[in-house]
């Protein structure tokens, strides 16, 4: 398998002038240190820094397979459960969908001409209230029941249920609900929900299966990867990234100054303000 090393640069100073989103270089002589640390290619070797006139040693080199630093990002998909009732308050939002607002607007240039199809549209939209308002009013938690109780109640009153129209009307009569039935597509597969759609990244060590089994399957039994997004190169589900999080490899605890210290810290640092202002008065 092959490896890969990662040095840290614990050598940069500060620019006399940022660069841009640049607040930092590493002097030529540090640059040689870190040629010298890769050319070693060792793992776990050490540097003694001199942090605030303290000198330590720590860790500035490590070696991993390159397969450490890789993932694939997935997106896991969530159904859409809605439930649907035909209520006063629900309808009455009909009014705010454009697809129902259009049925009263005309693209005519003769006025009487556009006076009567927007009479006809008021008609038909009048029309579909009525429908709605003979349904029964009770609140189905499964979209293709209360489809077929709409598509009935339509034919009855000779309308006909056509997108975008129809889907103004569920989208209406309908409310998000985790109890309601997935919603499902014309071949019967979940539909997902753009607002519970999540991502996550897979170890390129593992694979998403047993990852997907072990930290998502458990907290959202209903969820599944979406296979349409996938990587270019491979053509495998869920791009492939790498990340290096410098913190994690080479982060060392370092424990705060006893409570003592720092208030004698502050004691001191009161006189020498009050000794300052005497001095002025």
């Amino acid at each position: 398998m092959d490896h890969s090393q990662i040095v840290s640069f614990l050598w940069g100073v500060l620019l006399r002038k940022s660069l841009g989103a640049k607040r930092r270089e590493i002097p030529f002589k540090r640059k040689e240190d870190i040629l010298r640390l890769l050319r070693d290619y060792e793992d776990g070797a050490t540097r003694t820094i001199d942090e605030d006139g303290e000198e330590r040693d720590v860790v500035v080199s490590r070696i991993y397979p390159t397969t450490h630093f890789g993932f694939r990002r997935i997106t896991v998909e969530r159904p859409r459960r809605l439930d649907f009732q035909a209520s006063p308050e629900r309808t009455a939002r009909l009014g705010e969908k454009r697809a129902f607002d259009n049925l009263a607007k005309s693209h005519k240039r003769d006025p009487t001409a556009k006076a009567k199809d927007e009479e006809a549209g008021r008609e038909r939209q009048q029309a579909i209230r009525d429908v709605l308002r003979g349904l029964p009013d009770r609140l189905f938690l499964d979209r293709a029941e209360f489809e077929t109780e709409l598509d009935r109640a339509l034919e009855q009153a000779e309308l006909k249920r056509v997108a975008p129209l129809g889907k103004a009307v569920l989208s209406a009569l309908s409310e998000r609900n985790p109890e309601a039935e997935a919603c499902r597509d014309k071949t019967g597969r979940p539909e997902p929900d753009p607002e519970l759609r999540d991502t996550e990244k897979v170890p390129l060590a593992e694979t998403i299966e047993s990852f997907f089994d072990r930290e998502v399957k458990p907290h959202v039994p209903d969820a599944w990867v979406d296979e349409k997004r996938r990587d270019p190169q491979d053509g495998e589900a869920g791009p492939v990234g790498y990340e290096i999080n410098f913190n994690r490899y080479f982060y060392e605890y370092r424990p705060p100054r006893p409570l003592e210290e720092i208030e004698a810290d502050i004691r001191r640092a009161e006189k020498e303000i009050v000794e300052m202002l005497g001095e002025r008065s």
